[in-house]
Parts: C-alpha cells; sequence; structure tokens
C-alpha cells in the first residue's frame, strides 16, 4: 500500500518520500511506482512527460528523521497491529508539529486508539486507500473521536487533489467499506467450503449479477488473506460472530497460501 500511496501523490504533484526500516524495501517500492508508471506510458494512460515529473518528486529514504523533516503530511500503511501502529503515532506525534496532518491508512482498527497515543490528537485522521491505489478511486477518510473539523477537512481535500473521491465515516468497527466488504467475502468463503459453487463461479454471480468490478474471492487473493483474516478476526471479536471467519480461510493462511503474493490462494497466480 504504501509504494501506492506514494505514487499517487507524486502524480498528484506533491513532492513525496517513501520511508521504510529495510532499503531493499524501500527500493521496490520505488521500482514498483516506476513500473506502475510505464505500464501507464504504455497504454496511453500517462504521458511520459507526467511519468517523468512523478518520478523526479518522489524519493525514498531509511530515516525518519529524514523523510519526515518539513512534511505537511505523514500517511502511516504498516500492517494491521495496532500496537504498531500506536508506537509509531507515538513518535510521530512527538516529532511533528502540531498542524501537521497524520493520517493512518488501517483499513479497520480503531483510530481513536490510534489517535490517543499521539500528540495533539485532533490532527490524526484515518485515510483509507484502497489497493491497486494508482487503480481505486475510493479514500475512506475516518474521523476519530478527537479528530478536528480542520484535519477532516484537510484529508477530504488531499484526496480530491490526488484525483480520488473521498467519503466522510465516523471511526467504528470497519468503518464503511471493509465492514460490507468482509461480511460478503466471508460468506463468499463459506459457499466455496459447502460446495456451493466454485471459485469462479462464485465471482462470476457477483462480478455479472451484481456489477461487482471483481469478484470477493479474486479481491481477497489480490488483498491477502491472511490481512483479510485478520480483519475478520477483529471484526468478529468488536461486533460479534458473523464476522467470524470461516475454518477454510483459517486453513489457506496456516499453509501459507495467501493469495497473488504467493502465487496461490483461492486462485493460481503462477498460471
Amino acid at each position: 500500500m504504501g509504494h501506492g500511496i506514494a505514487q499517487v501523490l507524486a502524480c498528484g504533484r506533491i513532492a513525496t518520500r517513501l520511508f521504510d526500516v529495510d532499503g531493499a524495501a524501500v527500493e521496490a517500492g520505488l521500482e514498483r511506482v516506476r513500473t506502475n508508471l510505464d505500464k501507464g506510458v504504455e497504454r496511453g494512460k500517462v504521458s511520459a512527460e507526467d511519468r517523468e515529473a512523478a518520478l523526479t518528486r518522489l524519493s525514498g529514504s531509511t530515516e525518519m528523521g529524514i523523510a519526515i523533516d518539513g512534511a505537511q503530511v505523514v500517511i502511516e500503511a504498516v500492517p494491521e497491529k495496532l500496537d504498531l501502529k500506536r508506537g509509531i503515532f507515538a513518535m510521530l506525534g512527538a516529532a511533528t508539529g502540531a498542524d501537521v496532518l497524520l493520517g493512518t491508512n488501517t483499513s479497520s482498527l480503531s483510530v481513536s486508539s490510534i489517535a490517543e497515543v499521539a500528540a495533539h490528537p485532533e490532527r490524526v485522521v484515518g485515510l483509507h486507500f484502497f489497493n491497486p491505489v494508482h487503480l481505486m478511486k475510493l479514500v475512506e477518510v475516518v474521523r476519530a473521536d478527537a479528530s478536528s473539523e480542520a484535519a477532516v477537512a484537510c484529508a477530504l481535500g488531499l484526496a480530491r487533489r490526488v484525483g480520488k473521491v473521498p467519503i466522510d465515516v465516523r471511526d467504528s468497527p470497519g468503518f464503511a467499506s471493509s465492514r460490507l466488504g468482509i461480511a460478503i467475502g466471508m460468506e463468499a468463503i463459506r459457499m466455496l467450503e459447502e460446495d456451493v459453487a466454485s471459485a469462479e463461479d462464485i465471482d462470476k454471480a457477483m462480478v455479472l449479477g451484481y456489477g461487482f468490478p471483481m469478484g470477493p474471492l479474486r479481491l481477497t487473493d489480490l488483498v491477502g488473506l491472511d490481512v483479510r483474516l485478520a480483519i475478520a478476526e477483529h471484526l468478529a471479536r468488536e461486533l460479534g460472530p458473523r464476522f467470524e471467519p470461516p475454518a477454510l480461510l483459517r486453513e489457506l493462511v496456516e499453509r501459507g497460501e495467501l493469495g497473488k503474493k504467493t502465487g496461490k490462494g483461492f486462485y493460481d497466480w503462477d498460471e
């Protein structure tokens, strides 16, 4: 998610720094941005001039101090682990001025809980982008308990500036998109588990019958089965057993079949 967010910011004419503690991860992220932009040029979606301009605006760093120096906005996109995110926001809150917007790209965790550890929690919001970031239009702007109207307005404006369509959502488990998406995704997995239909036909039902751009099982493969499992477990704790993950999902994650990133999930991506 981090490289995708960096790409849309750089393409939105915003000077952007991509940070990770691992130098190889930074280089991999920058390379994925270059690859995406090259494909955009090949398909006539991006001009060669705009590609070069975006890459000029984008840099990488393994030093947090360098990455956030002078920043007006900092967006975190680490894995869905509350303690990890809280640790980062405690550090960011202490290291940045009160006027710097802090956004978390969480898809289901409590933004209020993340914000409370930061100095000036009123400037913290959820900025939930969707994968792949450079193609998906939606951004959920999640207002935490302490989020100021100014911070929310800034986040909404930023999303529009980079060509996204934002929605204004109150901080609640799963927000709007993950709560609905996980409910559909878990039921699709139960249907597969019960041999109602194949993965391909379950997905076709939603694409051709309901106009979904992608079926829920294919989407789960793209997001990552481990990621969706973690979100479902969180929603089950917060909202009750209707979000309890199916046994099939747990089995696939235990086997390391996590979707596209491992080559196999509900689909065989190596083929």
